[in-house]
């Protein structure tokens, strides 16, 4: 969310030079400042549109709005999240995105959960996909860790299936002497997965830069998340000229076809496409290529100009 709001507030005055732009920062979720203060600042400066970038916003503001929803993985999945988490969605959330002009989200699956949960005409929702960060388009040197290695990158959260991937690099043949790297803090007991001449390990908090050359020294980044809104990491790795294998249910429609899948909780299916990734050089070839293709085209400037489009829609929309 952080990198959404951070590429679109630098990128959208220059995608949409017709349109001048404010920007307020103030609003801790949840909060005074959010509910009041922010929507009694907006009212102030009486803009023609107002854009909240996350489904984290007050409930009633000066219309028109366009909110942001980039998933709704807390209700696919509530019992990994506060019980408080799903009346939240289904009052604050669901009231806000009702009466919003426009629901951005970034993949076509999220319009089906947006409708079944919350209420909301496919209509009135459009799909913008994110872009990769320009860092992970650059050549870079790829890390050495000592031995080949396979990479998660994303957080330890359950609905990440970090079960599943453990399984199923557990699983492979001894003769494949790779290891398991992943970004983040060790909460997962990484040394007790460790098998008889390769390791798991945890790599901490990585710059992007630091993350790029992880990428392109990985055998293949392995993504076995439940469920993505997007799935950032999976479109940096391609960007980086690295193989994807990824849960069919995590991987978005514009990264479809460029990285080797597995059904949700398969280990075993996952522990097969890594194999393969090892064993078959055309194969892994043919996923670089085809990954850095659709990196290439998926840019912070288009879903900026995407974007920028939403607000003309809506603006023509309301000066009728």
């Amino acid at each position: 969310m952080q990198t959404y709001v951070r590429e679109l507030a630098a990128r959208l005055p220059k995608a949409a030079p017709d349109l001048e732009f404010v920007t307020f920062r103030d609003g801790g979720n949840f909060g005074w400042a959010e509910q009041v203060r922010l929507p009694l600042a907006i009212r102030a400066a009486k803009p023609a549109l107002t854009h909240f970038m996350s489904q984290y916003g007050p409930a009633l503001s000066p219309r028109p709005f366009i909110v942001t929803i980039h998933d709704l993985i807390h209700l696919l999945f509530p019992e990994n999240f506060k019980l408080k988490v799903g009346p939240y969605y289904r009052t604050v959330v669901r009231f806000a995105a009702a009466r919003a002009a426009r629901v951005i989200t970034d993949d076509e699956r999220t319009v089906g959960d947006l409708e079944r949960f919350l209420k909301i005409p496919a209509d009135r929702v459009r799909v913008i996909p994110l872009g990769v960060d320009d860092r992970f388009l650059r050549p870079v040197e790829p890390r050495k860790s000592g031995r080949p290695y396979f990479l998660y990158a994303g957080n330890h959260r359950e609905h990440k299936d970090l079960g599943t991937l453990f399984r199923a690099w557990s699983a492979l043949p001894e003769s494949i002497a790779v290891d398991l790297l992943l970004t983040g803090e060790d909460d997962v007991g990484a040394a007790k997965y460790a098998q008889p001449g390769r390791r798991v390990a945890t790599l901490g908090s990585l710059s992007a830069e630091e993350l790029a050359g992880y990428y392109a020294g990985a055998v293949a980044l392995v993504h076995p998340a439940l469920r993505e809104g997007f799935g950032l990491p999976m479109l940096e790795a391609m960007a980086a000229r690295c193989p994807v294998i990824a849960c069919d249910d995590a991987l978005p429609g514009v990264l479809r076809g460029a990285a080797l899948t597995f059904p949700a909780r398969d280990a075993v299916a996952a522990s097969e496409a890594m194999c393969s990734i090892v064993s078959n050089q055309v194969l892994r070839t043919k996923l670089v290529n085809e990954g850095r293709a659709r990196a290439e085209t998926l840019t912070w400037d288009r879903c900026a100009r995407a974007t920028a489009d939403v607000y003309r829609e809506v603006l023509e929309e309301s000066s009728r």
